[in-house]
């Protein structure tokens, strides 16, 4: 893609990319992020929909997962170890996953920053369908009435953000019995459908939503929609197109990013980059 064709840095670029196995999306990520760290691409926002399947971040551990993994290969659900913060986490139908594809230069660095404006986006956007959400002092994410509605979990790689948010529409919220939810024990999860009922917003329409506040959040003027083939072509070329990528060369269940990354720690809200390098730096979700 020319020069010419970079989006405007102030415009957040959103697609919705269909039905995609988590091991693409990974990749998408990856190609992604080298790009627009190498300034030849915008900022993203890239809405997967994803079959069953559990993540677990760089502060996960066995003792969240509630199910055998010979349970989890009977029901079809893959389980992958990522390189964002948090612990367990699952993805599936009827829950709104959302990647920030965003180089942190406009906020200063501050990851801290950029967290809590992804938690006030999805509070408005709760908000727009009548839905009174909060955040809580040391836990990310965002709850209502002491249920969990929506989880952050964020990596960054030369100062570009990536991996993002899941809003829970309407999933079977029978799936997070698989697990201990972000690696806590006792809490409630919740969903747009249970406390709205029959006046729940569709999938697509809580997407166009969740953009138009994200990008409202974090800064930009505007959201400029593409079709869902459009951020693949920075995908580097496999034969057999994008069905190749799940016959490529990683690892099962490992995104090739996770042996190069090191948790650094936020002071004061901010981030060092150590000795320059590039590295990745998590957030934490609790």
């Amino acid at each position: 893609m020319s020069g010419s064709d970079t989006p405007s840095p102030d415009v957040l670029t959103a697609c919705g990319l269909g039905h995609t196995p988590y091991r693409d999306g990974l990749r998408l990520q990856e190609a992604l992020v080298a790009a627009r760290a190498a300034g030849e691409t915008g900022d993203w926002l890239l809405f997967p929909d994803h079959p069953p399947v559990l993540t677990v971040g760089r502060s996960g551990s066995e003792a969240s997962l509630r199910a055998e993994p010979r349970r989890l290969e009977q029901m079809g659900i893959e389980l992958f170890q990522v390189a964002r913060g948090g612990d367990v986490t699952w993805h599936g139908p009827g829950q709104l996953v959302g990647y920030t594809i965003c180089e942190l230069g406009r906020w200063g660095h501050d990851l801290h920053r950029f967290l809590r404006a992804i938690e006030e986006a999805l509070v408005s956007t709760l908000e727009h369908f009548g839905i009174h959400g909060e955040t809580v002092p040391g836990r990310t994410g965002v709850w209502v009435e002491g249920e969990k509605i929506a989880s952050i979990g964020i990596a960054v790689r030369r100062w570009v953000s990536y991996h993002g948010f899941a809003l829970n529409v309407a999933p079977d919220l029978g799936s997070f019995d698989l697990i201990h939810p972000c690696g806590l024990r006792g809490i409630r999860m919740t969903s747009l459908a249970v406390r709205l009922g029959s006046s729940a917003p569709s999938l697509a329409e809580a997407r166009r939503t969740a953009a138009e506040e994200t990008a409202r959040r974090l800064g930009y003027a505007g959201v400029a929609w593409v079709g869902e083939a459009e951020p693949w072509r920075w995908v580097p070329e496999l034969p057999g197109g994008r069905e190749a990528l799940r016959e490529s060369s990683w690892d099962r269940g490992r995104s090739n990013d996770s042996a190069d990354t090191v948790q650094i720690a936020l002071a004061g809200g901010g981030v060092m980059n150590p000795a320059g390098r590039d590295r990745v730096a998590e957030v934490k979700e609790l």
